[in-house]
């Protein structure tokens, strides 16, 4: 009790500053989760979560799911989906930081780096726009793809092209954002340990390979361990903008599904089942990468 009374007098302000955003978190994170409960009802919004019938058996919308014919292929697409964005978008976030930490004159670097953040801020409905407007025959990939000699496609036509896109243009959004990170743990390295390296006559790839890259590795474990978490989270809503009726079936994700189910179709516990389901699987990824990395590296674990 002692220790909590000091901890109040000699940090009072910094735990009163604290207060705001716990209040929001329980509020709009924890308070909310109540709601899981209507995967194991038969809910109806006329008699609430808790008036709501339980179903018999408990985990009949589970059971519903994975009975669906569609459901593996539902779970096959968010999975590559979500593998494939992680192994290209993740690396290159870290590959950007390292470019940029090279870069010579303050001014040029703040320039690449403001311009690198800005299609972060871009609205998915405008990403998404330019995909469709670009993939047509007329558009931007087809002129280039002219350029090379390849014959023009309809490149919205179908699911061929749907990974290139969605990936690519992840990539484009979130690899200048991404770095931000990074290049905050490369800005806490010693500048005494560069001028060591110029008197030994190290070349700028064994600064990045001895000097950089061991200050990123505890940021980009915690970050990977955060990201696998996220494996089944795609970004429904750009696949749900990026469907047509000639690549829907081929298209649809856990997101997509969950939004069909609850959204659409009014299926509100069979959709909230499903996406629990992503959760728990969520969960299990993140404590089984957390676990992988204590054993090989436990400094850099979560927890």
């Amino acid at each position: 009790m002692g220790k909590i009374k000091k901890l109040f007098k000699n940090q009072g302000t910094l735990l009163l500053m604290l207060v705001p955003g716990l209040v929001l978190l329980i509020v709009f994170k924890y308070v909310p989760m109540y709601g899981v409960l209507i995967a194991f009802k038969n809910y109806k919004a006329s008699k609430g979560v808790w008036g709501s019938d339980w179903l018999d058996p408990l985990f009949k919308n589970f059971i519903t799911f994975f009975k669906n014919v569609n459901c593996w292929n539902i779970i096959w697409n968010t999975i590559k989906v979500g593998v494939v964005s992680l192994v290209i978008t993740f690396p290159a976030a870290i590959i950007f930081a390292l470019l940029l930490n090279e870069l010579k004159g303050n001014r040029f670097k703040k320039g690449v780096q403001t311009i690198s953040y800005i299609p972060h801020f871009i609205s998915v409905v405008v990403i998404c726009s330019m995909l469709n407007g670009f993939g047509s025959t007329t558009g931007l990939f087809n002129d280039i793809r002219e350029f090379f000699g390849m014959a023009r496609v309809d490149m919205n036509n179908g699911s061929k092209y749907f990974m290139a896109e969605y990936v690519g243009s992840a990539l484009w959004q979130t690899v200048g954002w991404g770095s931000i990170v990074y290049l905050s743990a490369l800005s806490n390295v010693d500048t005494s340990l560069y001028d060591v390296a110029n008197i030994d006559g190290a070349n700028r790839w064994h600064k990045v390979r001895h000097i950089a890259w061991p200050a990123m590795v505890p940021t980009a474990t915690v970050m990977l361990i955060m990201n696998v978490g996220n494996i089944l989270n795609s970004d429904y809503t750009k696949i749900l903008l990026m469907q047509n009726d000639t690549n829907r079936s081929a298209l649809d994700v856990i997101g997509t599904f969950v939004y069909q189910q609850g959204i659409v179709q009014g299926k509100f516990s069979y959709a909230t089942a499903v996406n629990l389901f992503s959760s728990i699987v969520s969960c299990i990824l993140v404590v089984g990468a957390n676990m992988i990395i204590r054993k090989t590296n436990p400094e850099n674990s979560l927890w």
